[in-house]
């Protein structure tokens, strides 16, 4: 099965950057969708961004657009989250995860992933 790695999280002032990356392995199609999601304490899992791997369309949450950009690498089947202009409520964990192509899906949601990494930590002081 799918197996996903993030890196990147770490604590950065509020209006600073960070990057984020997810290495997924054992991935035999390139017709798939990988999602940026976070869950803050005490708050339900949400939607940041999304990038299907074979065209590098992309959707965005509200709240990060203009700021977040969410990126294919050159290196097979990796995912990056560009975050600039970071704010406090931007803390949380965040998660990276995985679902093959489906037009019956509905990549905002939670359910329409397959495999989830095991979170990377991102805390924004003010």
């Amino acid at each position: 099965q799918v197996q996903l790695v993030e890196s990147g999280g770490g604590l950065v002032q509020a209006g600073g950057s960070l990057r984020l990356s997810c290495a997924a392995s054992w991935v035999t199609s390139y017709n798939y969708v990988m999602g940026w999601f976070r869950q803050a304490p005490g708050k339900e899992r949400e939607f940041v961004a999304r990038i299907r791997y074979r065209d590098s369309s992309s959707a965005y949450a509200e709240s990060v657009k203009g700021r977040f950009t969410i990126s294919r690498d050159n290196a097979e089947n990796t995912v990056n989250l560009q975050m600039n202009s970071l704010r406090p409520e931007d803390t949380a964990v965040y998660y990276c995860a995985f679902a093959a192509w489906d037009l019956r899906r509905s990549y905002f949601n939670i359910g329409a992933y397959d495999y989830w990494g095991q979170g990377t930590q991102v805390t924004v002081s003010s």
